[in-house]
């Protein structure tokens, strides 16, 4: 159950990840289409605004220039009534005639466009203004036959005034047609239309680089910009310099070489603190997971450890009560050769479970840096012997042999005997352990630089390449079937990587599975 909720809770935090991911990538996705909309929108208002605004600059030139010929030829206008209306009413009871009358008038100035180009020809240029009479006649009947008679009104109000619809109608077929024969350089030139493409971009707030260019019939005209390249996900158009007809054959282009860029530029603050709290969750995910993983194996590891020590320290108790039991026997209490051999089984199986015991003691000082290691000069050969004799014993049980190839010339070294020669005594003893055949050991030394090295190879079971990665952990033993077919407790390579590690030192294996391993040990010298 443990282990199904484990994996279920795995896999609810992995799919949550993943959901967050996906939602931020959703959400980038549309904000950058969203923020493209938006691009499009203020564009096509500011070509819009760029267009109406060449075409009204064009209009507003084009009509001080014919003020200004109107000003300096000084003509008289030659005036003709186009039109002339009247409305009568008549009031029966007060017997009061009302008659208002409109007439409009066209001043022809007689300016002929020829005045700017000879090759333009149209009608003259006219202004329109109007003329409006009420009159009002007390007291008197009149037909329609009387007014145009000279009657005088009792009273009179007349007004007079310029008709700008029909002047600016007027003006602008006037202008329009005079326009549209003009070659499109002559209409605007491209360092105003690149002024007021900037000016109504930076109005808009659309910061970034463009480039423009004014086509004709598709075909572009020399009124662009340097740069101009037409691009169809980045340029907009609409048409300019429309006619009298509203048609128009030149279409004003503008394309944005950086647009991408500046739409991620706009999401690039919250887009980084996205990706920031983002990798914070994977950090904080994978490391929660990674705890989750290692706690899972340390407690596995420590259930074997536990298993492990129970096994080792019931048979050195049980061969422990077996001897007292034998000692108390009446047979055998007298006869004193086999009551020491007993004692002696004791002592031993005593010695074996007060190791083991010392061990645990030990990491756990080494842990706590309690554990005092005072280094003195030593000759490390010697250490090394020393922790052969230990290991004599078991060796001999084993018919094992150790063969020694001392080719380090400087052996002097600054280490604590007793510590150091319970690293060289762990590693034999694993060598001797792991050896399913006769144990075959060898240890080799010599100089590299300032460093002795020190190799203890042996022919046993070898390991994994992920066994060798983890071996010098606390707890970690590699199986091998059964649990309790090699004893131990995964403390003693650790204890050996701790020493080595405060004496400045190195240590690792080189193996292979099923055909040995080898320790290696560096150590710096004594100059």
């Amino acid at each position: 159950m443990n282990r199904l909720f484990f994996k279920l809770l795995v896999l609810l935090m992995s799919i949550s990840l993943i959901g967050i991911i996906l939602v931020q990538v959703y959400w980038f996705n549309a904000s950058f289409k969203n923020n493209d909309e938006q691009f499009k929108f203020h564009v096509k208002q500011v070509i819009s605004n760029v267009a109406n605004k060449v075409q009204k600059q064009e209009a507003y030139n084009f009509y001080a220039r014919i003020n200004q010929y109107k000003d300096s030829t000084g003509k008289v206008p030659k005036k003709n009534d186009i039109l002339e209306f009247y409305y009568v009413q008549k009031n029966p009871k007060t017997n009061k005639t009302i008659i208002y009358s409109n007439s409009i008038i066209s001043e022809d100035y007689n300016i002929s466009p020829t005045f700017i180009d000879k090759k333009f020809v149209n009608d003259n240029f006219k202004s329109f203004s109007s003329k409006r009479v009420t009159e009002v006649y007390n007291d008197k009947s009149i037909d329609k036959s009387e007014i145009s008679q000279s009657l005088i009104p009792d009273v009179r109000i007349e007004k007079t005034g310029n008709l700008d619809v029909l002047d600016n109608a007027s003006f602008e077929i006037y202008y329009k047609d005079f326009a549209s024969v003009l070659p499109i350089q002559e209409r605007v030139t491209k360092e105003t239309l690149s002024k007021l493409i900037k000016k109504e971009l930076q109005e808009a707030g659309v910061n970034t680089n463009f480039e423009f260019s004014v086509y004709s019939n598709n075909l572009a005209t020399n009124v662009k910009s340097k740069d101009f390249k037409y691009d169809k996900d980045a340029t907009y158009s609409i048409p300019v310099f429309t006619d009298n007809e509203g048609n128009s054959r030149y279409q004003l282009l503008i394309t944005f070489p950086y647009k991408k860029r500046f739409l991620l530029s706009e999401l690039v603050s919250i887009t980084i603190l996205s990706i920031v709290f983002t990798l914070i969750i994977i950090i904080a995910y994978t490391s929660a997971l990674n705890q989750l993983i290692r706690q899972r194996q340390i407690s596995e590891i420590k259930n074997d450890f536990i298993n492990n020590m129970t096994h080792e320290f019931k048979t050195p108790i049980a061969t422990i009560n077996l001897a007292l039991d034998a000692i108390r026997n009446p047979k055998i209490i007298d006869d004193k050769e086999k009551v020491f051999r007993y004692l002696q089984m004791i002592k031993d199986e005593n010695k074996r479970m007060h190791a083991q015991v010392e061990n645990v003691l030990r990491i756990s000082k080494l842990e706590k840096r309690e554990l005092d290691i005072i280094k003195e000069s030593h000759n490390i050969h010697e250490i090394i012997n020393d922790a052969i004799e230990h290991v004599n014993l078991i060796l001999e049980d084993r018919q094992g042999t150790i063969v020694n190839h001392f080719s380090a010339l400087r052996n002097t070294v600054l280490i604590n005997d007793v510590h150091f020669t319970n690293v060289i005594v762990n590693i034999l003893e694993n060598a001797v352990k792991y050896s399913p055949n006769i144990p075959e050991i060898e240890i080799f030394t010599e100089n590299i630089k300032d460093m002795i090295i020190i190799k203890i190879k042996d022919k046993g079971l070898g390991m994994s390449k992920i066994a060798q990665k983890r071996v010098f952990e606390k707890f970690y033993r590699e199986h091998t079937g059964d649990i309790h077919n090699v004893k131990g407790h995964g403390l003693g390579l650790a204890y050996v990587k701790r020493i080595v590690d405060d004496h400045n030192g190195q240590v690792y294996v080189e193996s292979e599975k099923g055909k040995g391993s080898t320790f290696i040990i560096k150590l710096p010298l004594i100059n």
